[in-house]
């Protein structure tokens, strides 16, 4: 027996396209930004950010796949890149003679310090000077429960960055 599809309210259709809008618009407006100021993608900016963060400036490169939540072959091609820019570099993995970790060189990071202030501005412009300190609160608390229902909890989940 097939059931009739639950479709979309005016109101929901309404905060879903608005939702597409914004995310598709921001997601340009940070690229735009990081192209002009550092010649790499918002993606890009992004896994520097990981390695930054990580012990030592290094993650194997299965997990900043999955923090980054992009695929291996992506991330390979990314971190293939960023080593031409002498950003990062890959290491054998001493654990694992199968894996590889990305490391952030000083260069790296030296950039990165360099970017993050234009990067934060765009994105206090672009998002929260544009919003109450409830709205933020809100929409903290809304992204939270999306993410939290969207990543799958099993070790079995067909996720493109499990791959």
């Amino acid at each position: 027996m097939t059931t009739a599809p639950r479709w979309l309210s005016e109101q929901e259709q309404r905060t879903w396209r608005a939702y597409l809008q914004a995310t598709t618009l921001l997601e340009d407006h940070l690229d735009r930004q990081l192209q002009r100021d550092a010649g790499m993608p918002h993606v890009y900016y992004g896994l520097l950010v990981q390695l930054s963060q990580a012990p030592q400036r290094r993650l194997r490169m299965t997990e900043l796949a999955r923090t980054a939540k992009i695929t291996r072959s992506r991330l390979s091609h990314a971190v293939a890149r960023l080593e031409r820019n002498g950003w990062v570099r890959r290491e054998d993995c001493p654990s694992d003679r199968r894996g590889q970790n990305a490391v952030l060189t000083d260069e790296g990071y030296a950039v990165l310090k360099q970017t993050a202030p234009g990067h934060v501005a765009t994105v206090r412009q672009a998002m929260f000077d544009r919003l109450t300190p409830e709205q933020v609160r809100q929409l903290g608390e809304i992204m939270q429960v999306m993410a939290e229902g969207l990543q799958p909890k099993g070790t079995e989940a067909d996720l493109p960055w499990l791959r």
